[in-house]
């Protein structure tokens, strides 16, 4: 892959930060010229300087155009990773509309906004690659989450169906579904995540190592936490049995609350 990124036009949405940052610093060094966005515009310019991007702050569903401009009319990658998290003890308990109605804008229609706009280019030209930040969540659930578990599916299937319609006209896709990562989204999850996802969690650096061998391996699923293969075959062998299992850690997480 030597060289594979090295002028490359590539965004990074929701990259003041964790997984974002990282990403931007990473094809950053690989040589791409990189538009670094966040909705907080001080973060996405402390990044932009720091990688010797572009920050295009503001709501990644509204971006495509004002990045494309600042790459001087080519975007090659367009990395979906903004997202957001609302904690709650279950899909109708503690969570009001706004909250499903936010996580499903931003964890699904943004990456249907930016492929929208991605698209008739991508196809013209016969090349474009387009990252979606899932998590693991997408591929299983996260408990104490629901709009967030639910939107991240949502997330994956849009990711496979952009994949499966467009990857013989040159457009790559890829879905990168790690579990805990050291950012302040983990840190905001409370006593769930401190139960399910700090005990593995990784640095966002590692997602960024995990992003580029998958690109390298032209793999559409890429599991920073490779146990999450056996966690999702084992959900799609015996789904009773798996969610009598997470139901065990759901029971686990309300005696310990």
């Amino acid at each position: 892959m030597v060289g594979a990124f090295q002028g490359a036009g590539v965004v990074v949405t929701g990259a003041g930060g964790g997984i974002g940052a990282a990403l931007a610093r990473r094809f950053a060094a690989e040589g791409a010229r990189v538009v670094v966005n966040d909705l907080d515009a001080e973060r996405a310019k402390h990044v932009a300087e720091e990688v010797g991007g572009v920050s295009v702050p503001g709501d990644a569903s509204a971006i495509v155009a004002d990045a494309r401009d600042a790459l001087d009319g080519t975007v090659d990658m367009y990395c979906a990773n903004a997202g957001v998290a609302f904690d709650g003890v279950d899909a109708g308990q503690a969570l009001d509309e706004k909250a499903w109605a936010t996580s499903w804008d931003v964890n699904v229609m943004a990456h249907v906004r930016a492929a929208h706009e991605l698209l008739p280019t991508w196809l013209e030209r016969g090349s474009g690659r387009f990252v979606s930040t899932v998590s693991a969540a997408g591929l299983l659930t996260m408990i104490g989450a629901a709009p967030y578990a639910v939107t991240k599916h949502g997330a994956l299937a849009f990711a496979e169906w952009l994949s499966l319609t467009y990857r013989h006209r040159g457009v790559k896709v890829h879905a990168i579904c790690p579990q805990g990562v050291r950012t302040d989204m983990l840190a905001a999850t409370g006593s769930a995540g401190d139960l399910v996802l700090q005990p593995t969690a990784i640095e966002p650096e590692a997602v960024a190592d995990a992003l580029v061998k998958g690109i390298e391996e032209d793999r559409f699923l890429i599991l920073p936490h490779p146990e999450v293969a056996a966690y999702y075959q084992a959900r799609a062998g015996d789904p009773d049995r798996w969610l009598t299992g997470m139901n065990r850690i759901q029971q686990q997480w309300e005696d310990n609350r």
